[in-house]
């Protein structure tokens, strides 16, 4: 198959990194602008970044789907935790998990709720 070949890990793997800043601030702006009104800079910062980081996953993780398919996707992050010139933390399977990504977005809103109430 040639979608299981190291170069088209490698190429979705640079794709990734690519598309994931982009995302971060596409996603993160109108959060920022809600809240940094009401609450510090680094707040406000760190509130954006976590909402934005669900939704960035969501899209990443639906990048690998569609392009190995949802089968194969454990073949690329197999390959990924074996592979020694890659950073393993940006696009560990933990983060991908729907559990992680609730997480992240109700940290986010736990802090536009705390920024409103002080």
């Amino acid at each position: 198959m040639d979608e299981l070949q190291e170069a088209n890990f490698s190429r979705i793997y640079r794709i990734n990194w690519l598309i994931c800043g982009p995302l971060l601030v596409l996603f993160g702006w109108p959060y920022y602008l809600l809240i940094s009104p009401d609450a510090e800079q680094s707040i406000a910062l760190a509130g954006s970044f976590f909402f934005s980081l669900t939704f960035t996953l969501t899209i990443i993780h639906g990048h690998i789907a569609v392009a190995l398919g949802a089968l194969h996707m454990d073949v690329y992050y197999e390959w990924h935790k074996k592979s020694a010139r890659f950073p393993k933390i940006p696009f560990h399977p933990v983060l991908f998990t729907t559990r992680f990504r609730l997480t992240s977005f109700l940290v986010s809103v736990g802090i536009f709720m705390f920024s409103k109430l002080v």
